[in-house]
């Protein structure tokens, strides 16, 4: 049985990229700490939705990614982290960038939130691939918060033969998302048969239609169950993730 650390960093972000990378950092050395070995953080650790995405906007080399790479590779952690990166057509990408040692890949957030009165796509460009990277004899997909209502994703990442799917999320507030987020993280979970790690922004008082998060990070397992769970507040989730428990689940229940 091959198995892997991991952590959800429930962080919040604000507008200003330097104090979030701050916060961000701050949060890996937490969970580094712990026993970690790949460390979640939301979307839009850059900067949150509300803040002029084109103005925060930086490449994969700029300094919010620099910074992230820096502490991922001193830690000998791997961390994803929500940013939003210059598309061509004028918009912006919103991506998860991961990276530690012999990790580096991002993934564009396929499924934009236009939604709830929210409009993410005339801020944002959508992606049109599926990642995943190995990890220490583990397979890792990767997903963003919206992305969580649309079944097939979760189902081909589960075909990719994913161990482990890492979502980080900025989950709008409002009357039922909560069990909204409940019930798709553990569907999403059992539809890929695949351990879910989904990692929210805390809770943050609603403004307009932006998703600021909700909290309730979570780790479900292969078979949809909640393994453990975090409340609203800034917190870190710690648990441990295996190869065996999506193996023996789909060799059980073929639906793949």
């Amino acid at each position: 049985m091959t198995s892997l650390r991991v952590a959800a960093a429930q962080i919040g972000a604000g507008p200003d990229p330097v104090a979030n990378l701050a916060t961000a950092t701050d949060a890996v050395r937490r969970a580094a700490a712990a026993g970690a070995e790949l460390v979640a953080l939301p979307e839009a650790t850059l900067a949150a939705f509300g803040t002029d995405l084109r103005a925060v906007a930086e490449p994969l080399d700029g300094p919010f990614a620099t910074g992230l790479r820096k502490v991922a590779a001193e830690l000998g952690v791997v961390v994803i982290a929500g940013l939003f990166e210059p598309a061509s057509d004028g918009r912006v990408h919103n991506t998860l960038l991961a990276t530690g040692p012999d990790v580096e890949t991002s993934y564009r957030k396929i499924h934009l939130y236009d939604a709830f009165g929210s409009r993410e796509s005339d801020l944002v460009a959508p992606g049109n691939e599926l990642v995943t990277f190995e990890l220490r004899g583990l397979t890792v997909g990767l997903a963003t918060c919206y992305d969580l209502r649309f079944a097939a994703q979760f189902t081909e990442l589960g075909r990719a033969g994913a161990h482990l799917i890492v979502v980080p999320a900025s989950w709008g507030a409002g009357p039922g998302k909560e069990e909204q987020w409940d019930l798709l993280t553990r569907a999403r979970a059992a539809d890929a048969q695949s351990w879910l790690l989904a990692c929210d922004q805390p809770w943050t008082p609603p403004t307009g239609s932006d998703p600021l998060g909700i909290g309730r990070s979570v780790l479900a397992d292969p078979l949809g169950r909640i393994s453990t769970r975090l409340a609203a507040a800034p917190d870190i989730l710690l648990a441990t993730v295996n190869d065996t428990l999506p193996s023996t689940t789909r060799e059980s229940v073929p639906i793949l």
